[in-house]
């Protein structure tokens, strides 16, 4: 069920000697940055492309119960050449579980999420649909990429053909070719690129790390009756230059160069857990210390109410 590139006689030969890259995203299948970063890949991986049926920003890593899993073909072409691709009624990481063990005939050597209408930067990455489908995959032990370019904000959720994905795609082929290699370090499950819309391909990139800046601010939803529909909007908060140096709001939004950071699956606090469990014993002890010397007190306390009850 993988993705046939070319005639029979070469996908049988591609499946031996060509690495399988699935793709997918969270803005939908119809998305023109998922096939640009697929045709990225086309002339030396066999391309599984397995998407949502519908718009799933947003969405983060979840796998809500009321997704039907239905799947259906999709006739698509990348170069004049024939793609057999799959949308997903679910969410982008419940695409990336069905198209690893349903659809793909092998383990995937790399899933691609992306390329995103937006950046995905700061705190808010966890909402994510790209980020949360790249996450899912790395979970399943299998290297992965959240692609993501910034737009103008009122373009988050469309398709717009004004979007050019071309030099971000470029960026997507060079950095999943390297999460294939065998020099990708340990705890390196995930590599979340962002784009500035600027670049072009000699824009320079930096290695990063999340910023803990929110870029994006829920609005209230405007309406008369807490019953009526109000969905939470959301705005842009200005100010990238006050993120932290070398993070990834700083560096795509400010200096406008690619923001590279490697994310892992283990996101246990960087503190040290030595030091902490002290402190937790410490404050433990004092404060069970402090509620058995107050109990007498708390006792009398309660006594005393009762007998002021009984009297009345």
């Amino acid at each position: 069920m993988i993705v046939s590139m070319t005639n029979q006689q070469n996908t049988t030969q591609s499946s031996s000697l060509r690495p399988l890259v699935l793709f997918t995203n969270d803005d939908g299948i119809a998305s023109p940055g998922l096939w640009a970063s697929a045709a990225a890949f086309a002339d030396f991986a066999d391309v599984l492309v397995v998407a949502p049926r519908e718009q799933q920003s947003g969405t983060g890593r979840s796998m809500p119960v009321t997704s039907e899993g239905r799947i259906y073909a999709e006739e698509r072409e990348i170069d004049g050449c024939r793609i057999q691709a799959y949308s997903v009624d679910g969410t982008p990481a419940q695409a990336v579980q069905h198209g690893i063990i349903e659809l793909a005939d092998r383990l995937p050597s790399l899933v691609v999420s992306g390329i995103n209408y937006g950046e995905n930067c700061g705190s808010g990455v966890t909402i994510s649909g790209t980020v949360g489908a790249a996450l899912e995959a790395a979970s399943m032990n299998i290297p992965a990429l959240a692609v993501s370019q910034t737009t103008r904000h009122d373009l988050h959720l469309t398709y717009s053909q004004e979007v050019d994905f071309s030099v971000a795609a470029q960026f997507t082929r060079r950095f999943g070719l390297w999460m294939m290699s065998a020099r990708r370090p340990d705890d390196v499950d995930v590599l979340k690129v962002d784009i500035p819309l600027e670049a072009t391909p000699d824009t320079d990139w930096k290695i990063t790390r999340i910023s803990r800046h929110r870029v994006y601010w829920p609005t209230r939803p405007e309406r008369v009756a807490l019953g009526d529909v109000g969905r939470i909007g959301y705005h842009f908060e200005g100010s990238p230059a006050k993120a932290e140096p070398n993070s990834d709001v700083y560096v795509v939004l400010h200096e406008k160069l690619v923001s590279v950071t490697p994310m892992s699956l283990d996101m246990t606090s960087r503190t040290d857990l030595f030091r902490l469990d002290q402190a937790i014993r410490a404050e433990a002890s004092v404060n069970g210390a402090d509620e058995h010397a107050q109990r007498p007190v708390q006792e009398m306390r309660r006594k005393a109410r009762y007998k002021a009850i009984a009297a009345d």
